[in-house]
């Protein structure tokens, strides 16, 4: 089993910057693909980005490409999103998820991971 704590999330302007962490406990070794998913109220949950468990390929959704940066710590066993220029339509309560065997492009494709965090709240204000 392996474990994932957010943490985060929080009120920010429009244009303002936010950085989400995913802690993860267990068997972390089993992990392959990390990712971010988000869900608004009344939305399907969406695929926000991946990254592979070695860092050297990612994979974001065309909503924040060029804004949200993924990146990894394995040494920490954490995840992280760092989040820039902010829009209203970010807002959504954000989700950490790993899959032991799925690439970044089918856990953004499918949207369906082995292990879920809890989620944190990212309110973005106009």
């Amino acid at each position: 089993q392996v474990q994932l704590v957010e943490s985060g999330g929080g009120l920010v302007q429009a244009g303002g910057s936010l950085r989400l962490s995913c802690a993860a406990s267990g068997r972390t070794f089993s992990t392959a693909a990390m990712g971010w998913f988000r869900r608004s109220p009344g939305k399907e949950r969406e695929f926000v980005a991946a990254i592979m468990r070695s860092g050297s390929s990612t994979y974001y959704a065309d909503s924040v490409k060029g804004r949200f940066t993924i990146s990894r710590d394995n040494a920490k066993n954490t995840v992280y999103l760092q989040m820039n220029s902010l829009k209203p339509e970010d807002t959504a309560v954000y989700y950490c998820a790993a899959s032991r065997f799925k690439t970044i492009v089918e856990l953004a494709t499918t949207t369906e991971a082995d292990y879920w965090g809890q989620g944190t709240q990212v309110t973005v204000s106009s």
